[in-house]
């Protein structure tokens, strides 16, 4: 199967109404999908604060209600929250009433105009229900940190692509943990190293 850790073309073409990337000349955009978690999540909020980077999150509405404490958090130190439905429902496995329903019920705990569908995956015809109270933010860069069968070195080969107003797809479960801490440093360094900063999703 191809592993696409740059978005193609032709898809930000076909689904053109959703967010896919900024213009900019400086700055990258990271985000964090399915948390917020008590296995990773303290540890990546320590460590984005001692590199002084903010960060988008795309909190499961569930986890959010669960974990408000660590929700509290990510606000009080400047990272921006966006809403992945209620139970990280698969929007083409799930009706619109119901998919509209977890946005809804989710964006109690998450309180966000953005917007992330689970495996970036939603019927186009959603797409004008959801936009009247949301940005839909997709990615420009997929780092595959959970697929096991992908290596470190591999990945952080394909980040030498990232590029000013990329935004990168990381994620907060426990399934990723060991492997974040080992990805995500050297993956800040490359960025730093190709002059570019850091900025949230609003």
């Amino acid at each position: 199967m191809a592993r696409f850790f740059k978005t193609p073309t032709l898809f930000r073409w076909i689904f053109y109404r959703r967010v896919w990337g900024f213009s900019s000349s400086d700055k990258v955009y990271l985000t964090f999908d399915d948390g917020p978690t008590e296995e990773l999540l303290p540890w990546l909020l320590d460590y984005l604060k001692t590199e002084k980077i903010q960060a988008t999150f795309f909190c499961v509405g569930e986890n959010a209600k669960n974990l408000p404490q660590l929700m509290q958090r990510m606000r009080d130190e400047g990272h921006s929250i966006g809403n992945h439905t209620m139970r990280h429902e698969n929007g083409i496995k799930t009706s619109k009433l119901d998919f509209l329903k977890s946005i809804e019920e989710a964006s109690q705990y998450t309180s966000s105009t953005l917007f992330r569908p689970p495996y970036g995956r939603m019927p186009l015809h959603y797409f004008s229900s959801i936009s009247k109270n949301y940005k839909i933010i997709m990615w420009s860069w997929l780092s595959y940190d959970y697929k096991q069968d992908i290596e470190v070195a591999r990945i952080l080969k394909e980040a030498q692509r990232i590029k000013a107003g990329d935004i990168l797809l990381l994620h907060d479960n426990k399934k990723v943990a060991n492997r974040l801490k080992e990805i995500l440093p050297e993956i800040i360094s490359i960025i730093r190293e190709k002059g570019l900063e850091f900025a949230i999703i609003n």
